[in-house]
C-alpha cells in the first residue's frame, strides 16, 4: 500500500534532513576473503564453494592479505586513520544466506578510523559548485553473505512460493564504508547523497580494488535518512533503506523517505527505526524489518583470527603508491580538453572520464570523443542496461572511427553503422567498414552521377528549387542517400545540386 507523501518543497519549510550512508563494496580479489574459492561474477551457483565458506564444521579461516592490503589503501585515500591493532569479531544472526549462522566482521575494533571525502555538489537551481566534506566514521572488513533468489511474481520473499540460494558469493571480501551523520544538507539532501557515493565510486575505481558495478552489486548503499523540526536539538529516528544499487536511485530514495517521513510527522504519527526496501519502478520505500541495535547481533572476538597489525612502514609503503585524487584527475583533464563547466559536469555524471581519456590517448580530438561516449555509446550503454565502459568497443576503436570521420572516409551516420557492427562483434572498425561497405562515397564524379540521377527524376522539384523555394533540395539530398545507402555526404550533395541547377545556396552564406 503507497504511504502518504509530503510535496518535497513543503518538507524543507518544516524539517532538516540528517543523512547517513553505509556503502558496501566487494573487492576484485582472485580469492575469497577466508579461503581459496574464486570470485568470478556470473558462475554457475554453488560452484564456487568449499567447507570454510560453506561453514562445514572444522574448517578454519586464513585472512586473505591483498584484501587487507585493499581496505588500507581504501583507508588511506580516505584519510582515516589506520589502527595500530585491529580485530575481526563474529557477528551473530541468523539468515539462510549466512551458511555459518554469523558473519566474520569487525565491530569495536576497525581497521580505518575518523576520515573524510570532500564532495563536489552542484546547486541544480543556481548551477553553482560548491563542496562538502563527508566526514568517515570507520571503513571495515567482512564476509559477503551469499545470494538468495527468491521464487515469486515480485522477487521479495513475502510472496515466494519458496527461496534458492547461491553461496558463490558466501565469503568474498567485503568493505563497509560508513559515513558520520552528514547534516546542513538542506534541499541538496538527495543530490549530495548521489554526489557523495559517485565520488567514492570513482576513488575506489581508481584505486582498482573494485569494479564497483552497482548493477551487479559489486557497490551498494544503504542509506540512513531522519527528519527533525527545525531549530531542534535532537534528531529523528532513522530509517535505513537496504542495498540501493544506482546512483539515481540513491538520490531518490533521499527525496521519498524525507517526503515520506514528513507525512507522517505531520500526522502526529512515529518514525519507526527500520530497514527498508528500495523499489525501483516507482521510486518509493516499504517497510522491511525493525532495525536491530549492536547487542542483538551478540558480537564476541573471533577466535580463529590473529589480530591484524599492520607494519607502519607497509602502511607507508600503500601511501605512497596511492594514485592521484579522482577530482584531482578531473581538474587536469578539464583544463587540458578545453570543455566547459557544464560539458565536464556531464562527462563527470556520465562516468566517461576514463573513457574519454584513453581515447584522446589512442589519438583523437576531446571533443571527438566526447561526442561519441555521450551520444550515440551512451544511448547503446543506456539500451542495454549497462555502464559505457562495460560496451564490447575500446577506447582505440572509437579513437579510429572518429579519425575516419575527420578525414571524410565516413559521414556520422556511416559511424553509427561502424559502431554497430562492432558492438555486434563484427570485428574492428576497418574490418566492418570493408564488410558492410560503408566508406563514403569517393569523389564528385560517382557523386555527381547520383546527383544528375536523382534531379532528372525530379523535375517539379528542381522547379522548386529554381524558384527559390530551397527546403525542396532535401527531396533530392534524400533520394542521392538512399540510392548510395547512406554513403553520401549529405552536406556535398546540397552544394552538387545547387551546383548543377546554378542556383544560390542562400542557407550557406
Amino acid at each position: 500500500m503507497t504511504e502518504p507523501v509530503v510535496d518535497y518543497a513543503e518538507v524543507l519549510t518544516r524539517y532538516e534532513p540528517v543523512l547517513g550512508l553505509e556503502v558496501h563494496v566487494e573487492l576484485a580479489t582472485a580469492s575469497k576473503m577466508f579461503c581459496g574459492c574464486a570470485t568470478e561474477f556470473g558462475a554457475a551457483p554453488n560452484t564456487q564453494t568449499c567447507p570454510v565458506c560453506l561453514g562445514l564444521p572444522g574448517a578454519l579461516p586464513v585472512s586473505n592479505d591483498t584484501a587487507l592490503a585493499s581496505i588500507v589503501r581504501i583507508g588511506l585515500a580516505l584519510n582515516c586513520t589506520i589502527a595500530a591493532d585491529s580485530r575481526f569479531a563474529r557477528k551473530n544472526y541468523f539468515y539462510p544466506d549466512m551458511p555459518k549462522d554469523f558473519q566474520i566482521s569487525q565491530y569495536d575494533e576497525p581497521l580505518c578510523t575518523d576520515g573524510w571525502l570532500d564532495v563536489p555538489v552542484v546547486d541544480p537551481e543556481s548551477q553553482t559548485d560548491g563542496v562538502i566534506r563527508v566526514g568517515i566514521e570507520r571503513v571495515h572488513m567482512e564476509e559477503d553473505t551469499g545470494k538468495l533468489t527468491h521464487a515469486g511474481s515480485t522477487g521479495r520473499i513475502h510472496d515466494a512460493g519458496y527461496s534458492l540460494v547461491d553461496y558463490n558469493r558466501s565469503g568474498i571480501p567485503l568493505v563497509e564504508i560508513v559515513t558520520r551523520p552528514i547534516t546542513a544538507t538542506g534541499a541538496l539532501a538527495p543530490q549530495v547523497a548521489r554526489a557523495y557515493v559517485t565520488q567514492l565510486r570513482d576513488l575506489l575505481r581508481a584505486l582498482a580494488v573494485s569494479d564497483v558495478r552497482m548493477e551487479q552489486g559489486s557497490l551498494r548503499c544503504d542509506v540512513n535518512v531522519s527528519l527533525a523540526p527545525i531549530g531542534a536539538t535532537a534528531w529523528g529516528t532513522r530509517t535505513e533503506t537496504k542495498n540501493v544499487n544506482s546512483l539515481r536511485s540513491v538520490e531518490r530514495a533521499v527525496r521519498y523517505e524525507m517526503s515520506r517521513q514528513a507525512a507522517r510527522l505531520d500526522a502526529g504519527q512515529s518514525i519507526v527505526q527500520e530497514t527498508r526496501h528500495f523499489h525501483e519502478a516507482d521510486g518509493t520505500t516499504s517497510a522491511g524489518r525493525s532495525k536491530e541495535q549492536a547487542e542483538d547481533y551478540r558480537y564476541f572476538p573471533e577466535p580463529d583470527l590473529v589480530p591484524i597489525q599492520p607494519d607502519p612502514a607497509w602502511v607507508a609503503r600503500l601511501r605512497e603508491d596511492l594514485p592521484a585524487a579522482p577530482h584531482l584527475r578531473r581538474e587536469q583533464l578539464h583544463a587540458e580538453w578545453g570543455f566547459t563547466a557544464a560539458e565536464m559536469r556531464d562527462v563527470v555524471n556520465a562516468g566517461a572520464v576514463e573513457l574519454i581519456a584513453a581515447t584522446v590517448a589512442a589519438g583523437t580530438t576531446p571533443a571527438g570523443a566526447r561526442k561519441w561516449w555521450l551520444g550515440e555509446l551512451a544511448r547503446r550503454a543506456t539500451q542495454l542496461g549497462v555502464s559505457a565502459a562495460d560496451l564490447p568497443i575500446t577506447p582505440a576503436a572509437v579513437a579510429r572511427i572518429e579519425q575516419l570521420v575527420d578525414a571524410g572516409t565516413l559521414t556520422d551516420t556511416l559511424a553509427r553503422q561502424v559502431i554497430e557492427g562492432v558492438l555486434a562483434g563484427e570485428g574492428e572498425p576497418d574490418a566492418v567498414i570493408a564488410a558492410r561497405d560503408l566508406q563514403v562515397v569517393g569523389g564528385d564524379g560517382e557523386l555527381g552521377v547520383a546527383v544528375d540521377a536523382a534531379l532528372a527524376a525530379e523535375p517539379e522539384v528542381v522547379e522548386r528549387i529554381r524558384a527559390g523555394k530551397h527546403a525542396a533540395v532535401g527531396v533530392i539530398v534524400g533520394a542521392v542517400m538512399k540510392q548510395t545507402r547512406g554513403r553520401a555526404d549529405a552536406a556535398r550533395v546540397r552544394a552538387l545540386v545547387f551546383e548543377r541547377l546554378g542556383v544560390v545556396d542562400e542557407a550557406a552564406g
